[in-house]
């Protein structure tokens, strides 16, 4: 139960702070990539820029085709981003709250658990309410280590 807790205020906790980067559209990459797009902006060549980072310049235009695609390594990009005054903002952004996914989840888990005990309380004419069930959710999110939800 302490573990179940415990997660419950981290994804509060991120939850919070996940609201201040909405809406992530914002965030989107230009579409020749964000090293193109600065380098430009700053009145930059790539040679200029391949003299910064001491490398040829070919290869900062291998550079900026890579980032476009989506397969620059971080650790190049921060190097990069360095070089051009930037600071790299790393961040996985949940689409929907934390809270939510988790809710979600612990509900497939209950209806998994649920499904062979209803179905010999249906033949015992004892059937679950749906209220009931969803009243219980609450309780599971809250009490049952969230790890369980995902097996």
């Amino acid at each position: 139960m302490k573990k179940a807790r415990l997660a419950a205020q981290s994804r509060s906790h991120l939850d919070e702070r996940f609201k201040n980067l909405e809406p992530v559209s914002r965030y989107a990459s230009p579409a020749r990539g964000w090293i193109k797009a600065v380098r430009e902006a700053l009145g930059m060549t790539t040679a200029q820029l391949a003299k910064r980072l001491a490398i040829k310049q070919p290869s900062v235009v291998a550079l900026e085709q890579s980032e476009a695609k989506g397969a620059i390594e971080l650790a190049t990009l921060r190097r990069v981003a360095a070089a051009l005054d930037c600071t790299v903002i790393y961040a996985l952004v949940p689409n929907k709250p934390l809270e939510a996914i988790v809710r979600d989840r612990a509900r497939t888990f209950a209806r998994r658990r649920r499904g062979p005990v209803e179905h010999s309380m249906l033949l015992e004419d004892q059937k679950v309410k749906d209220k009931d069930a969803e009243a219980r959710l609450d309780e599971i999110v809250r009490d049952i280590n969230p790890r369980l939800f995902w097996d």
